[in-house]
């Protein structure tokens, strides 16, 4: 079987101001990446709207009422410092979650052996009750309830290489069992949570890496902790929130990894999801905002899914 990539033709709906690092050209980067000839035999399907009203499955009640408030009938609105919502923000929020719910159907049905959805704007720092760090809803949780919800999953792995911590995941499942949340990110930085000390109701892991650590000590450090927690978990599927902002380039961040350490978590992921739940994976991406480090690491990522590692 082939691997889906699910993309969204509305991806520049979500407007930022200029300069912003999370930005539409981070899609078409991913694009020209995605169409060299080895990436040929990816099956490539466009991101169908989805009902924004599963948002409820994730976040406080009236959340997604309050999002419809402050956007604008035109033009940007401020949410945050750092967080921006604009007239077609919730049009591009409800592909991106329709770009997760299709790749999960799709290797639920075994139509694919696996899926990487290249949406934005990112998820995993939406909390219960607030969006925040770019994130207007955390399509990743989403999926995740749906997993469980529609699909039978009573057991979901959500592991987020992204540099930042995603407090709005580890939020929403903090204090149920039935969903893992394994993450590695720098430390100190945004958003400040992800201390190895929180760990829920025993389902999280979280893994602090130094400012200026590289891949060799992110890899002991997810043969210590995470890989062993994701087989003792025995998931009935893992899910990915592809963050590339680890990359030595990053603006945003300070580790040094290069793109072929996202090609080996990858590898070790699908190694573990084949003896767990069949290979069930679904990939989601998070940050990442150098155009290199991006277009090196989700090519990296992608042929890891295809199995061209």
């Amino acid at each position: 079987m082939t691997t889906l990539l699910v993309s969204q033709r509305n991806f520049d709906s979500h407007a930022t101001p200029n300069g912003h690092p999370e930005r539409p050209e981070r899609l078409r980067v991913i694009e020209q990446a995605l169409s060299a000839e080895r990436f040929a035999p990816l099956l490539r399907k466009d991101a169908p709207s989805a009902d924004l009203n599963l948002a409820e499955l994730v976040h406080a009640p009236g959340y997604l009422d309050a999002l419809r408030r402050v956007r604008p009938a035109e033009g940007i609105n401020r949410i945050d410092e750092d967080t921006f919502i604009s007239a077609g923000s919730l049009d591009a929020c409800a592909t991106a979650l329709g770009a997760g719910l299709l790749a999960l159907e799709s290797v639920v049905l075994g139509e694919v052996r696996n899926a990487f959805c290249a949406v934005r704007p990112p998820g995993h720092h939406a909390e219960i009750e607030q969006p925040m760090g770019f994130c207007l809803i955390n399509t990743i949780a989403i999926v995740a309830r749906e997993a469980q919800r529609k699909h039978g999953a009573e057991r979901v792995a959500i592991v987020d290489f992204d540099v930042h911590h995603g407090n709005g995941t580890q939020d929403i499942f903090k204090a149920d069992a039935s969903v893992l949340y394994a993450s590695s990110q720098q430390m100190p930085l945004f958003p400040g949570t992800g201390s190895p000390s929180e760990t829920g109701v025993g389902n999280l892991v979280n893994v602090a890496l130094p400012a200026g650590s590289n891949g060799a000590l992110m890899r002991e450090a997810y043969e210590a902790r995470i890989f062993p927690a994701l087989e003792a978990f025995a998931p009935d599927f893992v899910l990915i929130s592809a963050g590339f902002d680890a990359d030595y380039r990053d603006p945003l961040a300070g580790l040094n990894w290069v793109s072929e350490d996202y090609g080996w978590i990858t590898a070790r992921l699908m190694e573990i999801a084949e003896r767990r739940c069949d290979g069930r994976i679904v990939s989601l991406l998070e940050g990442g905002y150098d155009r290199n480090g991006l277009a090196g690491g989700v090519a990296a990522h992608v042929a890891a899914l295809m199995g061209k590692s």
